[in-house]
């Protein structure tokens, strides 16, 4: 634990230098795919961001790495619900700015259509999940793709409950990005009953 205590400070910021220039390498290939909010859970081809250096409200952050129309897709996982809603779209604008036409960003977030009570307790605005003391928004299908159409995106819903707790689906590539809290991905459904889901959208840049 000394040991730890000591050298602390400097692994941090280690850890943080090899992470920018991990994104500044993927910058100079004509693909670039990242994954904001990512906690160093990424999968191949993906890049993970944090907000230390790419801060999704501030847009110094993107200009730092980015150019205009650069983008080819963004993957966020249970990130949004994170941010206020003026919060939210302000990143959905710096989304849009810097993705590549036809470009997406693939958002992930607790459903408030779920129809289990529990569920929607454990996320929830100071909810009793882990993480949902942090919680500013539960989103629905309509509330997320109405702040993303604002913004300019085309909207593509993938996984969601609709106002009567039906589940609706449309097919969707993990290479695209992959989502583990998802219908077929998360293991609480294992079998077979949805107990954790999450709202799942494409936005699309046309």
């Amino acid at each position: 634990m000394g040991f730890f205590k000591i050298f602390k400070p400097i692994v941090l910021p280690l850890k943080r230098r090899r992470d920018i220039f991990r994104l500044l390498r993927a910058v100079r290939k004509p693909d670039v795919k990242i994954v904001v909010g990512a906690s160093d859970i990424f999968d191949k081809g993906w890049v993970p961001t944090d907000m230390e250096f790419l801060n999704l409200l501030k847009e110094g952050d993107w200009k730092n790495y980015f150019k205009p129309d650069m983008i080819s897709a963004i993957l966020a996982e249970h990130v949004w619900e994170h941010l206020t809603p003026e919060q939210g779209e302000l990143a959905a604008t710096h989304c849009f700015k810097y993705l590549k036409p036809g470009g997406h960003l693939r958002i992930a977030i607790p459903d408030g259509n779920h129809p289990k009570p529990e569920y929607i307790e454990h996320v929830r605005i100071g909810g009793s999940g882990p993480g949902a003391y942090d919680h500013k928004v539960l989103y629905t299908y309509k509330t997320l793709g109405a702040m993303l159409q604002r913004v300019g995106f085309e909207v593509k819903l993938l996984e969601y409950f609709d106002e009567t707790g039906t589940f609706h689906e449309n097919s969707w590539k993990s290479e695209d990005g992959h989502i583990r809290r998802s219908k077929n991905n998360d293991k609480r459904n294992a079998g077979g009953e949805l107990n954790y889901t999450s709202l799942i959208v494409d936005a699309v840049k046309p």
